[in-house]
């Protein structure tokens, strides 16, 4: 299991990152007292991401973070509805995907259903 993905944002992108998270039901949590100058982290189902403070961040091009949400199209439309213009793409598992950039321009895949592994 993955426990946590870290990504850098600058301070005054942080209010926004936290809102784009919680379209996709991530609540924010404090972090341990010594990195709270550092990072804030947003939380769901023991999963975390953690935007972590830079002055020039890195947004790697063609990395992202997926996430599978419980509505998907309730969640697409609220990314639509919030500014973020989620973009579908094709369902190579037969489920409902989009990708969509968070406020610091990281990319992040929205899926209804995770892909199954092969037998």
């Amino acid at each position: 299991m993955i426990q946590h993905v870290a990504v850098e944002v600058r301070r005054e992108q942080v209010d926004a990152c936290v809102a784009f998270w919680a379209l996709l039901a991530f609540e924010r949590v404090e972090p341990p007292p010594t990195l709270r100058e550092r990072a804030v982290w947003v939380e769901r189902e023991h999963t975390q991401v953690h935007l972590m403070y830079a002055d020039e961040p890195v947004v790697p091009p063609n990395a992202h973070v997926a996430v599978v949400v419980d509505d998907y199209e309730r969640t697409f439309a609220a990314l639509e509805e919030g500014g973020h213009a989620p973009e579908a793409r094709r369902e190579h598992w037969g489920s409902p995907r989009c990708f969509v950039l968070d406020p610091a321009g990281h990319r992040v895949e929205v899926m209804a259903t995770p892909p199954t592994s092969s037998p």
